[in-house]
């Protein structure tokens, strides 16, 4: 399956807005738990936990709103990138 496609399928899973909301702010949580892993100069392993930040936020919105299995279960990189993307297209106004 190509991105463009697998994206349409991603946005698929995530129809209700407050699932995307909480996705939205898992993603914030993250640059901010990395942006204090650097201001605080912590130990850099800290880092390998930031991919997992998000989850208990997405989750609740797949579990409450969704009713469906996010797609993290599947393919776990290709949905960390498209939870950006739908982060970014959101801020851009193209998903409400």
């Amino acid at each position: 399956m190509r991105f463009g496609q697998y994206y349409n399928y991603y946005l698929s899973l995530h129809k209700n807005y407050y699932t995307r909301l909480l996705h939205c702010f898992g993603n914030i949580v993250t640059l901010c738990f990395i942006a204090c892993v650097f201001m605080e100069k912590a130990n850099l392993w800290w880092l390998l936990l930031s991919p997992f930040i998000i989850y208990p936020f997405a989750w609740a919105g797949h579990f409450l709103y969704e009713n469906n299995k996010p797609a993290a279960f599947r393919a776990p990189i290709r949905a960390k990138i498209c939870d950006w993307l739908m982060m970014w297209d959101m801020l851009r106004g193209k998903l409400k």
